[in-house]
């Protein structure tokens, strides 16, 4: 698993290392079934701190994105549309609408965002 991490961004390292998951995932690096590495492992791997790690574990439990299985590990959880119910939408819609309506205030066009997110998602899964 290839995790990226910048010290010098001003996104918190949890978040970071959440998104990469999510990313590996999306790319197929990781698949349904798939055990990741331990807390104690990847902090050491990262040179992070396991509670670094954990919160990351953590928030993607809370998605549904993995299911944290004790003495066992983080397992990449199955997902299909079928998952996704209106509160999930909701969620998605309201974490995404601040980002769009800062990207029509400073003059973005509805066609620029548009392709701005089709680069986004080609970008992620490495098309």
């Amino acid at each position: 698993m290839f995790i990226q991490l910048d010290p010098a961004s001003d996104v918190p390292i949890y978040e970071q290392l959440r998104n990469s998951i999510m990313e590996g995932i999306v790319r197929g690096d990781l698949k349904p079934g798939d055990v990741l590495p331990s807390v104690r492992s990847l902090a050491g791997d990262l040179s992070v701190n396991m509670h670094t790690v954990n919160k990351s574990y953590h928030e993607l439990e809370k998605k549904g994105i993995i299911r944290i299985v004790p003495k066992s590990g983080a397992v990449v959880e199955e997902f299909s549309k079928e998952d996704m119910t209106e509160d999930f939408l909701h969620q998605l819609s309201e974490a995404l609408r601040p980002t769009l309506v800062e990207s029509l205030i400073i003059g973005l066009s509805e066609e620029e965002i548009q392709q701005l997110i089709k680069k986004i998602i080609e970008d992620v899964k490495g098309d």
